[in-house]
């Protein structure tokens, strides 16, 4: 072996440094010495041939790598399967119909079908509201790691069908205990939201995951919108439509059966659908025919790949702001201005959310695929870190200038539409997060359970949150701690903890996207 690689430097160095000045004995010297001596049969010597063999290897070496980067590239051209994506946000209104049907009747229906105190109905309408957040946080993980082993398709079919179920059996409950076990098995089929999330991440590329999580975000709300309506429009029948449905057997045992079956349809529909048109995406079970295959890591060692356990510090801490928000911002708007509110009424109130959710639901449509390809997820998250504060410096301000008598009410119906659209910008942390979650997955075969851990975290977070926050800012307003501005001085300083935080985001989280034509990179 010290030969060959004494041979092969001779070799190179008289290559590189001929003689330069002539010498008798030169050709006798290569006749002599084998290593230099060539055959008209083999014009090569072994050294060269030996030399030749290291740069095919390179070459070979380099010539993969070459084709590797042409595969990337193709796989990064690919265009967005659009009827894929339009099938998998239709699964994604099961959910949030599901969660938010039972909003408009919920304190009604305890206290007819259940039989309890009006003045513990409070108690039981939260509880019931948070068992489905609590066993979706319990079950989601485990859905997360059957679809990693046996596939997304099946696990998405199945949970679908079983929300449907569980959604449909609520409405004909005739305890509160019945209630409580149908809402709980509600959540225990969670795989629903797990695996739309992770197929739209696999039909799509770095290029193209913007476009598809702003549709899945788009769905998501329409689903939030859609919940209460057949929850309000569609309970009680026989009262709200005594010409339709009045003394009809059904509608008079089972007031509240007719909504929960509406929304229940959506479920069944989006099952029959997905099982005859959706695609496989799980690379191992379109390879090997739906053979069940082991996930590569487990839970807690995918825990310790780097970026993951800071990226879903940072999805939580996003998702706790965005909750601690959607809990305080309506009380806020409820609560007089003596005691640190703005004393809208309930219509004013159903206005402004609305424009809420029509402004964010366009910033995410058309503001963030364009703004994410141009600066990355990173850029995008850290612009909204810029925005969050603006909604929690701005309300208090307002109020206290209302509150003095140095601004009219009005002015605040004027100006508050402006915050909120600028505000509602800052939703885009959202979906940014989620392609970081995406991008931070150390292999495709674990995003199954990559996306479960983070959506377990967040149904735990949204069971207690809501109530955090709403009992934070009745305390401040209750004992006017910081002039009844408590909760907003917490969620500025929430604000100023993820400005910092999303600075240190890792790297492979960033979702930079290459641009050519001389663009560089964005």
């Amino acid at each position: 072996m010290s030969n060959k690689v004494t041979n092969l430097l001779a070799t190179a160095f008289r290559l590189e440094h001929p003689p330069t000045h002539h010498n008798p004995n030169a050709a006798q010297t290569t006749e002599q010495t084998p290593l230099l001596a060539a055959s008209s049969e083999n014009p090569l010597t072994q050294a060269d041939s030996e030399t030749l063999d290291i740069n095919k290897i390179g070459s070979t070496a380099a010539t993969e790598e070459e084709q590797q980067a042409d595969v990337e590239d193709e796989d990064e051209d690919k265009p967005l399967p659009i009827g894929q994506i339009i099938l998998l946000c239709y699964a994604r209104l099961v959910e949030p119909i599901a969660f938010f049907s039972i909003f408009p009747f919920i304190n009604q229906m305890i206290l007819e079908v259940g039989g309890v105190k009006e003045e513990d109905v409070g108690f039981y309408s939260g509880l019931i509201e948070s068992l489905f957040s609590l066993t979706q946080m319990i079950f989601m993980i485990s859905w997360g790691r059957a679809s990693d082993r046996y596939g997304r398709k099946p696990v998405l079919v199945y949970s679908v069908i079983g929300v449907s179920i569980m959604t449909c059996l609520f409405g004909f409950s005739k305890s509160v205990w019945q209630m409580i076990l149908f809402r709980c098995m509600a959540g225990v089929f969670s795989g629903t939201i797990v695996t739309v999330r992770t197929m739209l991440s696999e039909n799509s590329t770095l290029k193209t995951q913007a476009r598809a999580f702003s549709l899945f975000a788009f769905a998501g709300n329409v689903g939030i919108f859609l919940g209460p309506v057949i929850g309000g429009a569609l309970s009680t029948p026989a009262r709200q439509y005594p010409r339709v449905f009045g003394g009809i057997w059904f509608f008079e045992k089972y007031p509240y059966a007719l909504p929960n079956i509406v929304a229940s349809l959506f479920g069944f529909s989006a099952a029959v659908i997905s099982s005859i048109y959706l695609k496989e995406t799980l690379a191992s079970q379109k390879d090997n025919g739906n053979k069940p295959t082991e996930p590569p890591m487990s839970t807690w060692k995918l825990l310790h790949q780097p970026g993951v356990a800071f990226t879903l510090f940072l999805w939580c801490f996003v998702s706790l702001q965005g909750l601690a928000n959607t809990a305080v911002v309506p009380v806020f708007w409820f609560t007089s201005i003596p005691l640190g509110g703005y004393g809208f009424s309930p219509i004013q109130i159903s206005l402004f959310l609305g424009l809420g959710g029509i402004s964010q639901a366009l910033w995410l449509l058309f503001v963030f695929p364009p703004s994410q390809r141009r600066w990355g997820t990173g850029g995008v998250l850290r612009y909204c870190s810029y925005i969050f504060p603006v909604g929690c410096i701005a309300n208090p301000i307002l109020q206290y200038l209302v509150r003095k008598h140095i601004i009219t009410h009005s002015w605040i119906l004027g100006v508050l539409p402006c915050v909120m659209v600028l505000g509602s910008s800052g939703s885009m942390a959202f979906t940014c997060i989620q392609l970081a979650i995406n991008n931070i997955s150390p292999s495709p075969a674990v995003l199954g359970t990559m996306n479960a851990l983070a959506l377990a975290m967040v149904a735990g977070i949204r069971a207690v949150a809501p109530g955090l926050f709403a009992s934070l800012f009745a305390t401040g307003v209750k004992g006017q701690i910081l002039g009844g501005y408590l909760v907003w001085v917490v969620m500025v300083g929430m604000t100023g903890i993820l400005f910092v935080a999303v600075r240190f985001l890792p790297e492979k989280a960033e979702g930079r996207i290459k641009r050519v034509d001389g663009e560089g990179e964005a």
